[in-house]
């Protein structure tokens, strides 16, 4: 955890960034690289009858780290995306509470 489900950024664009991504973010996170999941998903978007470009989203899933933490996290990734040629990406937090997060069918914090 933190997991980051990619909507129209290419697979190539994140293979190209994944590692020092992960770096930055785990060091953001002070956590270790193992704990990151990236999905780059295959979307089809479709507007007015025609299918369209997906747009650059990324979703984050993960604990609350809070503002300062979620702010750095935003920024660096949005950097690192960009940094693809990608115009314009818009990041969103999905929080995850720890009372509501098993493993194996088993709560993973008392």
């Amino acid at each position: 955890m933190p997991h980051l489900l990619v909507r129209g950024v290419s697979v190539e664009q994140m293979k190209q960034i994944s590692a020092p991504l992960v770096e930055e973010l785990a060091a953001i996170c002070q956590c270790g690289t193992d704990n990151f999941t990236i999905d780059v998903l295959s979307t089809t978007a479709v507007f007015a009858g025609s299918v369209v470009e997906s747009f650059p989203f990324i979703e984050v899933a993960w604990f609350e780290r809070g503002l300062e933490t979620r702010d750095r996290f935003a920024h660096a990734l949005s950097r690192h995306v960009r940094g693809t040629g990608v115009a314009e990406i818009e990041v969103a937090f999905k929080t995850y509470r720890e009372d509501s997060y098993y493993l194996n069918g088993e709560r993973c914090f008392e």
